[in-house]
């Protein structure tokens, strides 16, 4: 693929190595446009691009214009394939000060808002967040919370997304709030898909094919073809589900 594109830049009529004129031209417009998109993203808020960070959002929708162009410009198709490398350079080099300077993180990745501190809306901050109180309702809903009075602090994050702290009162009880000491959990790992035994994954847990076979037989299951799924975990904790 790199060769084939290697061979149309350099077979094509139009290009010259003393043509500096278009090859300035294609690097000043890619910066320049980079920044454009950049300045706009801010503009608008991290709540258009909610998971992505404002780099990945700039980078993935010009590149993926920039190539349509490559693929369709067969006059001169160096010009687009420049503008991509381009685009591809200044994310990582930005990517890379973002993670050497934390200074310069703050103004790059953006920093997190208080929405809602102890009760108390911040609508200085919703402005910031480029959000109406509608949106952040909804928000808020989406995570099942419904009343404001069980929220103690709203953080609108940096890559458009809202955390939320419950107050106490309000939180769910936990173990320790009963002074109980459960067993910890473990992963589970699949021993049975479809009806077929993963042999491999029962030594990674330490047992074997017999003593599978006998906890089938104590849940009253004739053979492992009768199993759509068997999981187990390193405390021997089976589950089976059966075909249905």
């Amino acid at each position: 693929m790199i060769y084939s594109v290697l061979h149309r830049i350099t077979a094509n009529k139009d290009f010259r190595i003393g043509d500096t004129v278009d090859f300035l031209y294609v690097c000043l417009t890619s910066v320049f446009s980079y920044i454009v998109l950049f300045v706009l993203t801010k503009l608008m808020g991290n709540k258009q691009i909610s998971q992505l960070d404002s780099f990945d959002y700039i980078t993935g929708i010009t590149i993926g214009s920039i190539a349509a162009e490559f693929a369709t410009d067969l006059e001169a198709p160096w010009k687009p394939f420049l503008a991509m490398v381009i685009y591809a350079i200044a994310t990582l080099l930005l990517g890379y000060v973002s993670r050497k300077m934390p200074r310069a993180r703050k103004y790059l990745n953006g920093t997190f808002l208080i929405l809602m501190d102890k009760g108390k809306l911040n609508r200085a901050n919703l402005k910031k967040a480029k959000l109406e109180l509608n949106e952040f309702l909804v928000m808020c809903r989406e995570q099942g919370y419904f009343d404001l009075q069980s929220i103690e602090t709203a953080i609108f994050e940096a890559n458009g997304t809202l955390s939320i702290l419950p107050s106490s009162v309000y939180r769910p009880a936990t173990p320790q709030d009963l002074n109980l000491s459960p067993t910890q959990e473990t992963l589970f790992t699949e021993v049975i898909m479809d009806g077929r035994i993963l042999e491999g994954n029962l030594k990674k847990l330490g047992l074997d094919h017999i003593w599978l076979i006998k906890q089938l037989q104590k849940q009253g299951i004739d053979s492992q073809k009768d199993v759509f799924l068997g999981i187990c975990d390193k405390n021997k904790n089976i589950q089976f589900y059966k075909n249905e």
